[in-house]
């Protein structure tokens, strides 16, 4: 199953960002394609995406909010939102763990050292202060003088966009060198924080910033897809929390198997031996659901 889930990470980074006409084109592409919101965290600005980032779209319809409702034009990006509780009501934070690019950036470098850290476990909310900082509130709030926002979360954190638009664009466009200022070196020093983090800390981005991760993270336990544990086959040998990309305890009844820290990467499933983790699809159910044995994270 991991074999088929970093297939799934390789094409979907690949098909996300297939517009390989960009070597020879100084726009980015604005095909018909660009407004579909691609469910991972890909950035609109990477010369090679053909598809829309759903949280920049949200950034910017929520930025561009005010004017549309003070001159009548009733738009509540019904599109982005859309994407967003598709993806989230079908399989929660699945995206996370099998399409994302950056998740799949950052779980190869985690390849690299024998070294293994855990983030402080309140570090987890993280993600919900920046949606609803970055993402929500500043982009409602903070306005120019004609009544428009700014896309905080892309313009001041996305380390997703500098790896992907920033550093690209300045190799492929030299005249935009002269125009890098404070910026820019601070989004650089973001992206190789979360970089060199990401060689020691498993997903770093994703357990303590990435807003996308949260929302789809509070659909883990309103999803159509969900896991079981079975706590009478369970014999403790904690191999679900050794593999566990973000440190989800559920064996002893720390968090809840659904938790929003899961980016249901099934690798629990995969390794148990003795198959108390399960798979829920509505109607057909691996494993039966327990009434005990599963906490509250």
């Amino acid at each position: 199953m991991q074999k088929l889930r970093r297939l799934s990470q390789y094409l979907s980074a690949l098909m996300a960002n297939s517009y390989w006409l960009f070597p020879w084109r100084t726009a980015i592409y604005q095909g018909v394609l660009k407004h579909v919101c691609f469910p991972g965290l890909n950035c609109y600005s990477c010369p090679a995406a053909i598809t829309s980032c759903p949280l920049g779209a949200l950034q910017n319809f929520l930025a561009t909010l005010r004017v549309s409702l003070s001159s009548g034009q009733f738009h509540f990006g019904s599109y982005v939102l859309g994407t967003i509780g598709l993806a989230g009501t079908a399989v929660g934070r699945m995206p996370c763990g099998w399409i994302c690019p950056f998740g799949l950036i950052q779980e190869l470098l985690f390849s690299l050292s024998p070294l293994r850290y855990s983030p402080w476990r309140p570090l987890r909310w993280g993600p919900y202060v920046f949606l609803g900082l970055f993402v929500i509130v500043l982009p409602l709030t903070v306005v120019d003088s004609m009544g428009y926002g700014s896309t905080w979360f892309c313009k001041y954190v996305c380390p997703a966009g500098t790896l992907e638009a920033g550093l690209p664009l300045i190799l492929m466009r030299p005249g935009l060198r002269r125009a890098l200022g404070w910026l820019f070196v601070h989004k650089l020093i973001v992206l190789l924080v979360i970089l060199g983090a990401s060689v020691v800390i498993s997903r770093p981005f994703c357990r303590m910033i990435c807003p996308l991760g949260a929302l789809y993270g509070i659909l883990n336990h309103f999803s159509w897809f969900q896991l079981t544990f079975d706590a009478d086959r369970c014999v403790g040998c904690k191999a679900c929390r050794t593999v566990c990309p973000t440190e989800v305890s559920f064996f002893d009844g720390r968090d809840n198997i659904n938790s929003a820290a899961c980016v249901r990467c099934l690798k629990c499933v995969s390794i148990c031996p003795t198959r108390a983790v399960g798979m829920d699809f509505g109607l057909m159910t691996t494993v039966k659901r327990p009434e005990q044995g599963k906490g509250t994270g």
